[in-house]
């Protein structure tokens, strides 16, 4: 006579609820997170602040890559001061390392000279380039291209092209970040292309008629991942979706992880109250996760199902 376990049966679907746990939530948490963030006059005076910098290396800690804009830091001492914060030794970050490359400062008017910074994981990615666009009189802040590899990603090399606009000007200077994806395509003969950042892309700055007047939008090859109806603000008085990622071509929208794309409102994940969030800056950070080049991750739903039906068989065995 087969003997068996009167608890037996439950043990088994509690082993069977752990392994799907495990696996679609490494489904789920897996892939190469690309973030944006408007961090509002960056500078060393904010940088000195410890409930900032605290929460400021909370959002980028999530973020293989991350583009800081509004970055106010000509002698480099405040973005020294959060790579110091994000390699600290502790059990929340020392899994990587990370490093910055950084524009020049950027502007016509010099108390409002601002730089792009990217933050990034020298463990998940490397810098293979980087180009300042020059041509005079397109852009307030022109775009600081930067091209990245890496081994951990579906899509091995692509260009990340900053942009945060001059709100009186969003339409004009949305429209001539084609002329820079040409450039800088062309540069590195590579067509995978992102373009982020705060576009002023929303509310009085771009209606609905202004899209005719931008390539971005007519040339059905770009592809926006922020919808218009998405708020980018942390003010309630503002619903606007301001800060974009936009991808240029099918091979690139191939490599993004469906649904990955999403605004990051840090002050309901970090359970902060408007005021404390509005201290690091008046926007949320974007972002949008690359597909992971790992053949596990790719086997997941596959493994899954293999993994049930061994459990489910040995389940009936034992009855």
């Amino acid at each position: 006579m087969r003997w068996c376990s009167p608890y037996l049966p439950l043990l088994l679907l509690v082993l069977l609820l752990s392994l799907l746990t495990l696996l679609v939530g490494g489904a789920t948490d897996s892939g190469f997170r690309i973030c944006a963030y408007n961090v509002q006059k960056f500078n060393m005076e904010k940088a000195s602040n410890r409930r900032v910098m605290h929460t400021l290396t909370r959002i980028l800690s999530r973020c293989d890559i991350s583009l800081l804009q509004e970055v106010m830091d000509p002698d480099g001492k405040a973005i020294k001061s959060l790579l110091s914060s994000l390699n600290r030794e502790t059990d929340r970050y020392d899994d990587y390392t990370y490093q910055s490359v950084s524009s020049k400062s950027l502007g016509n008017s010099p108390s409002d000279m601002q730089q792009y910074v990217f933050i990034y994981r020298n463990n998940t990615v490397n810098v293979t380039g980087q180009h300042q666009y020059q041509k005079e009189q397109s852009f307030l802040r022109e775009p600081f291209a930067v091209q990245f590899q890496s081994k951990k990603t579906a899509i091995k090399n692509f260009i990340l092209v900053p942009l945060h606009t001059d709100p009186r000007k969003a339409v004009q200077e949305i429209d001539r970040l084609y002329d820079v994806f040409e450039e800088v395509s062309k540069k590195w003969k590579n067509m995978n292309v992102m373009f982020l950042g705060d576009f002023h892309a929303s509310c009085a700055y771009l209606t609905r008629p202004d899209k005719k007047n931008i390539r971005l939008f007519t040339n059905s090859k770009f592809s926006w991942l922020i919808g218009d109806k998405v708020d980018t603000t942390v003010s309630d008085e503002t619903n606007c979706a301001y800060d974009r990622i936009v991808v240029y071509g099918k091979d690139f929208l191939k490599a993004i992880s469906p649904f990955s794309t999403k605004v990051f409102n840090f002050a309901k994940e970090f359970k902060l109250t408007k005021t404390k969030a509005l201290e690091l800056s008046d926007h949320l950070p974007v972002e949008v996760k690359l597909k992971s080049s790992a053949p596990l991750l790719q086997t997941t739903p596959l493994l899954i199902l293999l993994s049930v039906s061994v459990i489910v068989q040995s389940f009936l065995s034992a009855l």
